[in-house]
């Protein structure tokens, strides 16, 4: 998307003073975040996540001007979650949408500083993208945990971030947890890659969120897995992105 220079300029702008704000307000929570999930239990360990996912939500609203909006239900309790993935907004806010996720991320994140330890204490399940059979258990041995919690389990299930626009097919990862955890799959569509680029600019506007009916358990990989493909890409099929 080409954008005017004036509103480029007072993007980056915004997008400075967001990444002050919230990159200052990130030094205090989350090492809050890593301190209660070491010292607490039960519920407390996801309070600083959930705030620090919060902190984002406000700062990314106020100071760069993105809002968002979410059409159909997110369900409570334990389901398996499938969202596309454009951006760190939905990367950052499944903390926020989500009650206790358990979310499934690229092993790289694991080696950030505090952040890692934190996220880890949480219940992220890191993961190795070369798709290794022994990878593929440990994200398995750690999302059935995570179910028998009550957690729900959240997956972008094309394997990474995508351009605008990008459809790829779904990683192997996403229908072996289909088929062990026996949950109902949501389908979340997002077109947040034209607000939140990879590149350094962030731009206002508004980021769409479409959430599918729940697809049952117990469905074969080929027709589960076009399912799922076709409703995280909703939006691209509707042309609103």
């Amino acid at each position: 998307m080409r954008h005017h220079p004036l509103a480029t300029a007072l993007a980056f702008v915004r997008t400075v003073i967001f990444q002050l704000v919230f990159l200052g307000g990130s030094l205090l929570l989350v090492p809050l975040a890593l301190l209660l999930g070491l010292l607490g239990s039960g519920g407390s360990l996801y309070i600083g996540p959930k705030y620090w996912a919060g902190w984002f939500r406000l700062t990314s609203r106020v100071i760069t001007g993105v809002r968002i909006e979410i059409e159909g239900e997110i369900p409570p309790g334990p389901q398996l979650f499938a969202l596309k993935h454009e951006s760190a907004v939905e990367a950052i806010l499944t903390l926020w949408w989500f009650e206790r996720p358990a979310v499934v991320m690229k092993q790289e994140l694991r080696r950030i500083p505090i952040w890692g330890l934190a996220s880890a204490r949480h219940g992220s399940i890191f993961v190795d993208r070369s798709g290794s059979a022994s990878m593929l258990r440990e994200m398995m041995r750690q999302a059935q945990a995570a179910v028998a919690q009550g957690r729900p389990v959240v997956i972008f299930p094309e394997g990474t971030r995508v351009q605008v626009g990008e459809t790829p097919p779904l990683a192997a990862g996403f229908a072996g947890l289909y088929k062990m955890l026996k949950l109902p799959v949501v389908a979340v569509a997002i077109d947040s890659g034209s607000v939140w680029p990879k590149s350094f600019i962030k731009y206002p506007g508004t980021v769409h969120m479409k959430v599918a009916p729940p697809i049952p358990p117990g469905l074969p990989r080929a027709e589960v897995e076009a399912q799922v493909h076709a409703a995280i890409n909703a939006l691209q099929a509707e042309g609103r992105t």
